[in-house]
């Protein structure tokens, strides 16, 4: 008999092995804990490792914002070497002599590939072209045109590790594809480069050292089940945790439970929040976590210019 699905919320930060993909990982992960509802908040190719944000249940609603938040990649390239895929996986189309790398070149470099940049994606990327998966396009052998993309390059570093091997640091907004960025500066260089490993240590508010590997969570699963996996989770909110607060009293609590909004005056304490903050597309108005009366996770919300709190998604069931 099949076990019951149950209701488990929080982000499990999953240092992603590499081999499987990530939906492979969401799957057994979900499997382990019978949660019933979970995402993850943006591949990283079977060839990739590193941070992996698992979203469950009440979590799921903030997978959008971290969608959206910046990465941070290490990525180790092969000199010397142009693949149809941009990494070691692929068709080599090219190969050629490596040059001797100078410093001062790779200083160069860093500053032409950073701030914003137009960024043609991938063939093995997952956006769509009529429907179809690029990358799977291109198993059957089929190339289409991608217009580039912007993507903004915030800190980019570049070494030699070896004389046909770079180590490319790079900090980027959503959408930033390494791979290319990687082909690029190869082509840059003359001789042409490939990915051969990606690892990633920062997403959003979250960074590497918080992870937790495939081994720990089966093992965690063998010696206390389902529930030593969910001792591992984060709450959902703290994907937000560079947000600016706000507290509610508690009959404002109340009313925002049933999707009222809260005024200035039901505001009992409020916390400012980091630079670059969000806030609503289309009102413009800044996006705020709304805590109740008793310091639980009440809503994601807006901040009028009133100072009226209206919310924008529930974390709890009306009652």
């Amino acid at each position: 008999m099949a076990r019951a699905r149950r209701e488990v919320d929080g982000i499990l930060l999953l240092d992603k092995p590499r081999g499987p993909s990530s939906t492979q990982i969401l799957g057994r992960v979900k499997y382990l804990l019978q949660a019933k509802k979970a995402g993850h908040t943006g591949a990283l190719d079977p060839r990739a490792t590193g941070l992996l944000p698992l979203c469950f249940g009440q979590a799921t609603k903030v997978s959008g914002w971290l969608l959206d938040a910046d990465k941070h990649y290490i990525a180790e390239a092969q000199l010397g070497v142009e693949t149809d895929s941009a990494d070691l996986d692929g068709a080599v189309i090219r190969e050629a002599p490596v040059p001797a790398v100078e410093p001062e070149q790779l200083r160069v470099l860093e500053r032409r590939f950073s701030g914003a940049q137009e960024q043609v994606p991938p063939m093995v990327s997952a956006l769509k072209h009529d429907g179809k998966r690029l990358y799977e396009l291109a198993r059957r052998g089929v190339e289409v045109e991608r217009p580039p993309r912007p993507v903004q390059i915030h800190a980019l570093s570049i070494e030699v590790i070896s004389p046909e091997r770079l180590r490319i640091d790079v900090r980027c907004s959503k959408g930033t594809y390494v791979r290319s960025l990687v082909a690029d500066i190869g082509h840059a260089l003359g001789c042409g480069a490939a990915v051969d490993s990606l690892r990633r240590i920062g997403h959003g508010p979250f960074e590497a050292a918080a992870m937790v590997t495939m081994e720990q969570v089966e093992a965690a699963f063998e010696a206390g089940g389902a529930a030593a996996i969910e001792a591992m989770l984060q709450a959902p909110e703290t994907a937000l945790g560079h947000w600016p607060s706000v507290s509610l009293n508690a009959q404002a609590s109340a009313a925002m439970r049933h999707g009222h909004a809260a005024g200035a005056e039901a505001i009992e304490s409020q916390t400012p929040g980091a630079e670059g903050a969000p806030a609503e597309a289309e009102t413009g108005w800044p996006l705020v976590r709304v805590y109740d009366a008793e310091g639980g996770f009440l809503a994601v919300g807006s901040r009028e210019p009133d100072g009226r709190v209206r919310p924008r998604r529930l974390f709890v069931a009306a009652s």
